[in-house]
């Protein structure tokens, strides 16, 4: 019986807050530095030279600065990580360098990777060391890309050879895949011993590794035979045989499969963890919950940010970095609204003649594109989940058709009431009616076919969808309704 990567060290658990007590934790810590920089103006104020000003200036820091470390010393690394986030680069390195050094690893962890570059570019070489040392193999393997490769050798030369083992192995998984975010830290046992000598086992560990449901049966070339859970333990006899009571059906992930598909499969069989096997059998790593959330967290945010065309950014990054990230697809959307602007115009000679019609096209292209959008998001959800195959994408396409067409009946009706109420004009009512169906169907196409097709080349099917869709319902929105009411108005 095994316990691997067994870390014997009890992590220092500060208070737990709430998110909503984070905030205001953070609201405090930004008025502080308020006051302290109101300080340093009024003493900056005075005559150069002052030397009770320049005491009375660095006695004010020092209490502030005494007032902020035992803030955050009461504070979980989580919530210090959410604080850093929230701070402007500047005020970020000053509150970093109040952070008690032993709650550095964990702050490091939590951040955002945007981050965590600037914090540990404020490190020096040493802290840096210190505040890996102490990592495990998976852990240091998430810091490893940011870290200097001095310091990552460095910390090498303290690991075991089975820790050492452990981190390249980590670090040669791809990025989005379940080695990456697998943990060596579990629970083994073989399966001829008796449950009273796993409880004797159990019971030596300092303590079980995080969110533990389940004790991972091997055989002596650690092949992965079953899964005991903890409830069974708990309620057998214990002087059963581990063989006797252990699950043999089981899921188990691989470490080359995408950590979306495992967090498919957490969500789909309500796991708490589940074990990692190689392809010969062997048991080399487990994930659990918390890393699912992770993965489900950052995926979210990063469909959020895809679909307007943006990379994740520190919000708070220089203005250069900024428009880097944000002026391609802008620069496109510009572009398409020019588009859209030129179809109008070549319709000048109708909306001069009807200029009713110049008030209503913009409905068309909006109801257009939020039809669309509609969707492209019940799209880019599905492929995240896996659910979309080639013998069901038919299936699918003409679904939404379907229901787009069905939605556009009931709402070009009111659309055209409105467009007769305000027009007098049958004829207009009819236009709008017609050119409003045409174009949510033309947003209910391209919702699917963007995502289909860029996730048919290996692409992110959310980046920059919206402004390909906005592109498609403003330009053939306007065209259709103004082709309709030419053909048929004038």
């Amino acid at each position: 019986m095994t316990q691997s990567a067994a870390a014997q060290k009890p992590p220092a658990t500060p208070r737990r807050l709430d998110p909503e007590d984070a905030q205001h934790a953070l609201a405090e810590v930004q008025e502080r530095l308020r006051r302290q920089q109101l300080v340093a103006d009024l003493v900056h104020r005075q005559e150069e030279g002052d030397s009770k000003a320049s005491l009375v200036e660095d006695l004010v820091h020092r209490q502030h600065e005494a007032e902020l470390k035992t803030l955050l010393d009461g504070l979980h690394p989580a919530d210090i990580a959410f604080i850093l986030e929230s701070l402007p680069k500047d005020e970020r390195q000053a509150i970093w360098a109040l952070v008690s050094p032993e709650h550095d690893a964990d702050v490091l962890l939590e951040v955002e990777d945007w981050v965590r570059e600037s914090l540990i570019e404020a490190m020096d070489r040493q802290d840096l060391v210190a505040a890996t040392g102490n990592m495990d193999a998976d852990e240091l393997a998430d810091l490893a890309p940011d870290l200097p490769p001095d310091v990552v050798a460095e910390v090498q030369k303290g690991l075991t050879e089975e820790e050492r083992a452990q981190l390249l192995e980590a670090m040669g998984y791809p990025e989005d895949s379940v080695g990456a975010i697998m943990d060596f830290e579990m629970v083994r046992v073989r399966e001829d011993v008796t449950l009273e000598v796993v409880l004797r086992y159990l019971r030596r560990l300092h303590e079980l590794p995080d969110h533990t449901d389940q004790i991972f049966v091997v055989d002596r070339q650690d092949k992965l035979q079953g899964i005991l859970p903890l409830s069974r333990l708990l309620v057998s006899e214990p002087e059963t045989e581990v063989r006797a009571v252990m699950n043999s059906d089981f899921l188990a992930l691989n470490p080359l499969d995408s950590d979306a598909d495992a967090a498919g499969a957490f969500e789909r069989y309500d796991l708490v963890s589940a074990p990692v096997m190689d392809d010969q059998g062997r048991l080399i790593g487990r994930v659990t919950i918390a890393d699912v959330v992770d993965v489900m967290r950052e995926d979210s945010q990063e469909q959020a940010l895809s679909r307007a065309g943006l990379q994740e950014e520190d919000i708070f990054a220089p203005v250069a970095t900024a428009l880097r990230n944000r002026a391609p697809w802008l620069l496109f959307n510009l572009c398409t609204a020019a588009t859209a602007s030129f179809v109008a115009s070549q319709f000048e000679g109708t909306v001069s003649q009807i200029v009713i019609l110049a008030f209503l096209m913009s409905i068309v292209a909006g109801i257009g594109g939020n039809s669309g959008n509609q969707t492209m998001t019940l799209i880019i959800r599905a492929l995240a989940m896996g659910r979309i195959t080639g013998r069901n994408l038919w299936q699918l396409v003409k679904r939404e058709l379907l229901v787009t067409l069905m939605v556009g009946l009931c709402g070009s009706l009111v659309a055209a009431l409105f467009a007769w109420a305000i027009s007098h004009s049958v004829s207009i009512a009819l236009v709008m009616m017609a050119a409003m169906v045409c174009n949510m169907l033309v947003g209910a196409s391209v919702g699917v076919l963007v995502p289909m097709v860029r996730a048919r080349f290996g692409k992110d099917p959310a980046m920059g969808s919206s402004v390909l869709l906005t592109f498609a319902t403003d330009s053939l929105g306007f065209f259709i309704f103004l082709g309709l009411a030419t053909l048929f108005l004038l």
